[in-house]
């Protein structure tokens, strides 16, 4: 529904610094961010924590954080995909590995959210994407079928993490090829 770019977060952030790669490395890969992913620690606690850690001023991780959201926009297409997808009578649930207050703000700022079905956000389950239980957590939260069930992300360690469990996959680039995929396997919209 909306991209995440996280060298562009780091560049927007931190301006253009030596190596964005290791930075964006150091902050999204780190155990702070899977905490937060996971629900364990706030917003507030996670900018603590990359003070002490990284050295990051409060000014930087403010920055951070107001980047993080700001730079989630809407992918092209997505929304009217969804739209027609459940107007044939499909149902569409989100699995995200997202953090408290990003879903928030997503759901404040666009009006995508009600669309779907029902939602499993990591940061309510305390699991990542591919564990297999986060995959069994949307299936058993909503009595699907994991035959049933056609998973999409644009991450191809997710994709696996889906098809693992049972369940059809298709790695997302842009809506039009999504949609190409989703008809040869068979859903008609």
């Amino acid at each position: 529904m909306v991209r995440w770019a996280p060298l562009e977060i780091i560049k927007l952030s931190f301006g253009d610094s030596e190596s964005p790669e290791q930075r964006a490395k150091a902050i999204f890969h780190s155990e702070t961010w899977l905490a937060l992913n996971k629900g364990f620690i706030t917003e507030y606690e996670a900018k603590s924590q990359y003070q002490k850690e990284l050295g990051l001023s409060e000014l930087e991780c403010e920055k951070l954080f107001y980047y993080v959201k700001q730079s989630q926009i809407l992918i092209f297409g997505t929304i009217e995909l969804i739209q027609r997808i459940k107007t044939a009578g499909y149902n569409v649930y989100a699995l995200t590995d997202n953090v408290h207050e990003i879903v928030s703000y997503l759901k404040s700022t666009y009006e995508f959210w009600p669309l779907f079905d029902g939602a499993t956000v990591s940061a309510e389950v305390g699991l990542l994407k591919p564990q297999p239980e986060i995959y069994q957590t949307l299936l058993n939260s909503f009595d699907l079928f994991a035959s049933e069930t056609v998973f999409i992300d644009d991450m191809p360690y997710n994709v696996e993490g889906a098809q693992s469990v049972g369940m059809s996959a298709i790695q997302f680039s842009d809506s039009e090829q999504c949609e190409q995929a989703l008809k040869l396997l068979g859903l008609s919209f």
